[in-house]
């Protein structure tokens, strides 16, 4: 196989419970995260030698190339292997950078499941979850509905939720993951447990009671550096949404809507510079 192309499916956080901090610096999670509509296209292509990143459209700001999460998971991938994995990436960006939405995690999770397509591997699932990247990116392999603890990477699978769609919008502020961390930890205050409430109604099969559940132990410290997330989740509320919330760290917010018509009112309505209707989706990464 010379060449592959996979869509990279964004995440959404349901619940997110801030248990503590570890001595290693990194925050133990409680979660549920949900893999959405909304994706990357990424392309790999064999080639001669090395790894050439490409990056449509090129204005789109993913930071320094040799920090860039498809380098990474190659990176890792080789030195796992012990082979060369010549490879040239494009990664076509639907995903919002600095949203909370994966997007990063997402490409990685698809570099790695390309490059195992593509040169025959023959890695299990479990075995590139075990690729040490991104937190996340071991949920953004599997996708669907799971609850994440530890740092997010120990992964239990939960039922599909009940049939939704979700407005997501974001801010034309970004915010930095370890910034947010940093500023919840001088706080000194103990995150709203949002978790065990989640997971109940994603099991009963209630969207009313899950749009209830849902919430963020970060979102008060992000609304309080950008307060346009605030913003975003009265106005999605006012425009019917069951439920809203803020996902990962920030600054993306999603509504939780039970009527077609209504979601695609609020998303024509509401004034952000990412905005859209998607749904949830059963896997992390397709490929096409």
């Amino acid at each position: 196989m010379h060449e592959v192309r996979l869509k990279a499916f964004a995440k959404i956080n349901y619940a997110l419970d801030i248990i503590g901090l570890r001595p290693d610096g990194y925050h133990d999670i409680g979660t549920v995260m949900q893999s959405i509509s909304l994706a990357d296209e990424v392309e790999l292509r064999r080639s001669t030698q090395g790894f050439t990143l490409c990056l449509e459209p090129e204005v789109v700001e993913i930071g320094p190339p040799e920090q860039n999460t498809a380098y990474l998971a190659w990176k890792q991938l080789r030195r796992l292997t012990d082979e060369e994995l010549p490879v040239e990436v494009t990664l076509r960006k639907g995903i919002p950078a600095g949203a909370g939405l994966g997007g990063g995690s997402a490409d990685a999770a698809a570099v790695l499941l390309g490059l195992n397509e593509m040169f025959g591997l023959g890695l299990r699932m479990d075995e590139l979850r075990g690729v040490e990247v991104g937190a996340d990116v071991p949920f953004c392999i599997s996708g669907g509905t799971a609850l994440g603890e530890g740092v997010g990477e120990i992964l239990t699978p939960l039922p599909a939720p009940p049939v939704h769609r979700l407005v997501v919008a974001k801010p034309p502020r970004s915010a930095a993951t370890a910034s947010i961390y940093r500023a919840y930890d001088r706080t000194q205050t103990e995150s709203e447990r949002y978790v065990l409430p989640v997971v109940s109604a994603v099991r009963s099969g209630s969207v009313s009671a899950l749009a209830e559940a849902a919430g963020n132990g970060l979102a008060p410290v992000t609304r309080g550096f950008i307060p346009e997330v605030a913003a975003l989740e009265r106005e999605l509320l006012a425009l019917g949404a069951l439920g809203a919330s803020m996902s990962g760290s920030g600054t993306a917010v999603y509504g939780i809507f039970d009527d077609e018509e209504v979601a695609r009112n609020a998303s024509d309505t509401v004034d952000a510079p990412f905005i859209g209707v998607y749904d949830p989706v059963s896997c992390g990464v397709e490929i096409a």
